[in-house]
């Protein structure tokens, strides 16, 4: 749990250009095998977390993998 100063009932930090862009995401570097998804969250300013949704459903933060632009 925690708290953020950016982050309340009625505040959200400012997003970033990459909110809503697809991405192709790999883990541990390995680029044989690649995941589709869309980025849902790229925070501009604290705390400073993207999150990708993947199509299979999961979700990523950007420290949990490598991922480039595009992807289906």
């Amino acid at each position: 749990m925690g708290v953020s100063a950016n982050i309340s009932a009625e505040k959200f930090p400012r997003q970033g250009s990459h909110t809503g862009l697809r991405v192709l995401v790999c883990f541990n570097y390995d680029t044989s095998r690649t995941f589709p998804g869309v980025v849902v969250r790229d925070d501009a300013e604290e705390p400073g977390r993207m999150i990708i949704k993947l199509d299979d459903g999961r979700y990523v933060l950007s420290t949990e993998c490598q991922f480039t632009l595009g992807g289906g």
